[in-house]
């Protein structure tokens, strides 16, 4: 792949290295217009699946206000590009910038727009705007028991000496911000498991001074009552069935690699490393699904490569979830999801982060099932179930 500007600024953006150098790239797009929403056949449509749908938010590149959501209807079988201007006209610059994470809990979707510093909570039905939560820097969001956890990282874009980072808890009720807690630089993805949050502190904003740590957080008192040594620059955090968490670490892109470690929450220990690179995974069952997009400084290349884990033996699997040789037509794979009915796996192709990219979906024996154009980088899944 063509190594350019724009996917520096891409990776230097979604990898936390460097991000100053990418601001203002896109300054000529001085009057961003929503996109308007696009409708296109891709499925006989099934009214009585147990999946209604999946909603898609595209992350569009940073300073560009490209931000959209899709939805795939599997009802009708119709793929809707651009559903929240249609839904939201009143909004005069759409979804906003950068999506970075969407989940449905209860009646209400949540979308965490990390550029435009907001969480935009909608009508999982219509996609309809109920209220929108400022937090600086935002990033991802978990929930238990009626409340809502966002991680942010507080701060300027790229700025090496912004604040530690917290998790802040909204009633979803409400949709009142209720307390914060402070936790690592640049947190990222959460999980929970019990009364436990667990927080990935990635410290990206000062690669020669990454962060290495977990945080745990105690939900009932909201407070932080153990940082886990890990690795530099961490970044996914998954939980499985059996009480243990699967955390990313992207290395530092020169001569530390990325390596998926295994938490047991029981010790709030480490009891496992895979040397493997992991850029992000889903986990169903007792199988993990992930990628890799490892990135080298050194080489300005990127390495690329699929895997499956059983995380009941904690052991990588031989199996590959796309067998067709549909992997070479992904230049950038850069989402993952699992339909736990079907066990079909869905994958997003970034392409060249600038133009519209593409989803891919494959049947449990790995070959494609179908396949239809987004929008600019798609990369989180929120299934609508009946």
């Amino acid at each position: 792949m063509i190594f350019s500007m724009d996917l520096f600024k891409k990776i230097c953006f979604k990898s936390l290295v460097i991000l100053a150098v990418s601001v203002g790239l896109f300054s000529c797009r001085k009057d961003p217009q929503p996109i308007p929403e696009e409708i296109v056949k891709v499925l006989p449509p099934d009214p009585d699946g147990l999946i209604k749908g999946f909603y898609l938010v595209n992350e569009g590149n940073m300073n560009m206000n490209k931000a959209s959501l899709d939805y795939m209807n599997f009802e009708t079988g119709y793929y809707h590009r651009n559903i929240y201007n249609r839904a939201n006209p009143e909004v005069v610059k759409g979804l906003g910038d950068v999506g970075n994470d969407i989940a449905i809990y209860g009646s209400k979707m949540y979308v965490v727009v990390n550029i435009s510093n907001k969480v935009e909570v909608l009508d999982v039905k219509t996609g309809k705007r109920i209220k929108q939560i400022n937090i600086i820097n935002c990033r991802y969001v978990t929930f238990h028991k009626g409340k809502a956890y966002v991680s942010a990282y507080l701060g300027r874009v790229g700025d090496p000496t912004a604040p530690n980072g917290i998790v802040a808890q909204i009633d979803t009720i409400s949709l009142a911000e209720e307390r914060r807690v402070e936790v690592g630089r640049q947190p990222e993805e959460m999980a929970i498991v019990g009364e436990k949050l667990y927080v990935a502190n990635s410290g990206g904003y000062s690669p020669k001074n990454y962060e290495r740590t977990v945080s745990v957080i105690d939900l009932n008192s909201f407070l932080v009552v153990k940082n886990i040594d890990v690795a530099i620059n961490l970044h996914r955090l998954k939980a499985d069935k059996y009480g243990d968490l699967y955390v990313t670490s992207r290395g530092n892109y020169y001569d530390i690699p990325s390596k998926l470690f295994v938490i047991d929450t029981q010790t709030d220990k480490v009891k496992k490393t895979f040397n493997v690179g992991v850029s992000n995974l889903c986990i169903d069952e007792d199988t993990a699904y992930f990628y890799s997009t490892e990135w080298s400084f050194n080489t300005g290349t990127n390495t690329i490569t699929y895997g499956m884990l059983d995380v009941r033996n904690e052991v990588i699997l031989n199996q590959r979830f796309i067998t067709d040789g549909t992997e070479k037509n992904i230049a950038i794979p850069y989402g993952i999801a699992v339909n736990r009915f079907t066990k079909e796996v869905y994958v997003t192709d970034a392409h060249d982060y600038v133009s519209p990219g593409m989803l891919y979906c494959f049947d449990r024996s790995g070959k494609k099932r179908w396949s239809v154009r987004t929008g600019d980088i798609p990369a989180h899944f929120a299934f609508v179930y009946r």
